[in-house]
């Protein structure tokens, strides 16, 4: 077996090489060496599957597999292969005859960087030789890292190594932080590092109250580090998309901020602040628990939207009897938690006769972080420096972008109209990305809506003409009652509208939208009018027959009223809906 020498064989040849014109003799002759090559792989490959399956983990399959790897190290079956022969050989090889074994691998790997540098099979096989060695000299492991970083510093299988060796090596991240700034000193188009730093920040920089946060100071100091990076090079998105981050929105605390008690349905509405695991609000070890008049009540939730994902909305049916219509001011207690962490309880409690309580909605932080004074000051000078690049880069889109993140971020309200007239710059200068703008707009557009609305006794939301294309944060409206969505861009009405559990009438003429999904089961829904929209089919009209108080139902402009006998057809399909308008 050890006289086959795979050394030539011709995978550096398939791939990559500049192709040249050559005679017919020439091309024979090449067609002829390639087979040979490959019949020589094949027999090799061939003989090792024979060499595994009579399980002879000998020094000979040792070679064999090292001859194909160091051709062609791509191949995961023969590294799986390889680390079964170690585990053979360590039953049966002495403490020093195996460092010697895992020293020549780490050198073997070496030569297989240099075939293919971005070789997931050949990074993964070094964590697990250098895991299994014992005395691992991680200073060399980083002078590696460091060297391939330097032939190729987007190589992100490195990065994915640098940052295992760190892990391994308890490396401070202060000092893989100074690496990192480094790295970008010499080029700032460099996205790996300015992601590595991302997670080193808040390591090296910590902030005193937010776990997972960076200290302001430190956050300030990296404004000026990536400003720098964009003025040398505006078209460069790495610092961008850097720049983007440290903008983030502060991580919401998971909690309660909703509870809507329905007496006449004996149903209870819970809304979260983030997205809630169907795991967690089971009905056996739920984190999720209700009493009323301070008596424990076992209740089976289920999500608004209808499907078993995550979900900010839970919504459970109570047996009959336990909210008393007619003494309205029962104590309604739903708590969250504490998980097995220990981590603390979220209450709320009802005991007013409307039947619902909330946080405010018009809390100027509910979309976005925290600023202190110091860091409003310095996010207005950043917003001040973008809009001079963007006089000498009037078509950038990472420009123009930020700007808005930055209006957003400083005064999502006051900024409003001139967010909006970005918006158009921005739209122009990256055409290939409208239908994501158009999104992004409407998500900024609902976000201020929400951030305006004052719930009094009708609790009405006007979000007509606006040119929304998508629906979002409906998480924040389960309480409203009347909702305009006259001439949008919606296509659709998303399952998520299911949150709209008190909504009564809803206006959306005008909207493209071709289904209505979301409408499904809102039992306190009375009027429909989705005139001069795309409903094409009978059976797009099914959601109806969920709502038991539909009353009236406007229909006229749709191509499903065109067709002969449409207006029976519908009817036949909402009998209980006394007034439809075709």
């Amino acid at each position: 077996m050890s006289s086959f020498k795979l050394s030539d064989l011709p995978w550096g040849a398939l791939h990559g090489r500049v192709k040249v014109k050559s005679s017919a003799e020439q091309q024979e002759a090449q067609r002829v060496e390639r087979s040979r090559k490959l019949e020589a792989y094949r027999k090799a490959t061939e003989a090792m599957q024979r060499k595994r399956t009579a399980q002879q983990y000998d020094q000979e399959a040792l070679e064999l597999t090292g001859q194909i790897l160091s051709t062609n190290p791509d191949l995961a079956t023969f590294w799986n292969i390889r680390r079964e022969i170690f585990l053979h050989m360590e039953q049966e090889k002495s403490e020093e005859e195996l460092k010697d074994l895992y020293r020549a691998e780490l050198t073997f790997l070496e030569s297989c960087l240099r075939v293919n540098p971005k070789s997931y099979g050949t990074w993964h096989h070094r964590c697990w030789v250098v895991d299994r060695q014992p005395g691992t000299d991680w200073g060399r492991e980083l002078e590696l890292c460091a060297q391939c970083l330097q032939q190729d510093e987007r190589n992100f299988h490195c990065w994915d190594y640098r940052r295992f060796v760190a892990l391994r090596g308890a490396v401070p991240p202060d000092q893989e932080l100074d690496f990192t700034h480094k790295l970008i000193g010499s080029n700032f188009s460099n996205y790996s590092s300015w992601h590595y730093r991302s997670t080193l920040l808040p390591l090296v920089h910590p902030h005193p109250q937010a776990r997972g946060q960076v200290a302001e100071d430190a956050l300030l100091r990296e404004y000026e580090l990536v400003q720098n990076a964009f003025f040398t090079d505006p078209n460069d998105q790495s610092a961008w998309f850097y720049h983007r981050w440290l903008l983030g929105r502060a991580e919401r605390p998971e909690s309660i901020i909703c509870l809507y008690a329905d007496f006449i349905e004996q149903r209870l509405v819970v809304v979260f602040s983030r997205p809630i695991n169907p795991w967690q609000v089971a009905v056996e070890d739920s984190r999720l628990s209700l009493r009323v008049d301070n008596r424990p009540v076992m209740a089976s939730w289920s999500p608004a939207d209808g499907h078993s994902n995550y979900s900010p909305v839970w919504m459970c049916e109570l047996p009959p009897g336990t909210l008393n219509v007619q003494f309205q001011d029962q104590s309604v207690r739903v708590t969250w938690g504490p998980d097995r962490a220990g981590k603390e309880c979220f209450c709320m409690d009802r005991v007013r006769g409307e039947g619902w309580c909330r946080d405010s909605a018009t809390d100027e932080q509910l979309f976005r972080s925290e600023l202190s004074v110091q860091k409003a000051t310095v996010l207005e000078s950043e917003l001040e420096s973008c809009k001079q690049l963007q006089e000498l880069e009037p078509h950038n889109k990472w420009c123009l972008l930020t700007i808005i993140l930055l209006l957003r971020a400083l005064d999502p309200l006051g900024y409003e109209r001139e967010t909006l007239s970005y918006f158009q710059q921005l739209t122009a200068a990256d055409p290939l990305r409208t239908a994501y703008l158009a999104d992004l707009r409407s998500r900024f557009l609902i976000e201020n809506a929400v951030l305006k609305m004052e719930y009094a006794e009708a609790r009405v939301i006007d979000l007509a003409n606006k040119g929304l294309t998508t629906l979002c944060h409906l998480e924040q409206l389960l309480l409203i009652t009347h909702l305009d969505l006259t001439g949008n861009r919606l296509k659709a009405i998303p399952p998520a509208f299911r949150a709209l559990q008190c909504l009564q009438v809803l206006q959306a003429d005008g909207s493209e939208i071709e289904q209505i999904e979301g409408l499904w089961n809102l039992r306190k829904l009375e009027e429909v009018s989705l005139r001069e929209n795309c409903l094409r089919e009978l059976d797009d009209l099914r959601p109806l027959t969920s709502c038991p108080r539909l009353a009236s139902l406007q229909l006229s402009g749709n191509p499903l009223c065109l067709g002969e006998g449409a207006a029976s057809l519908v009817r036949s399909l909402l009998p209980g809906v006394p007034d439809v308008l075709l």
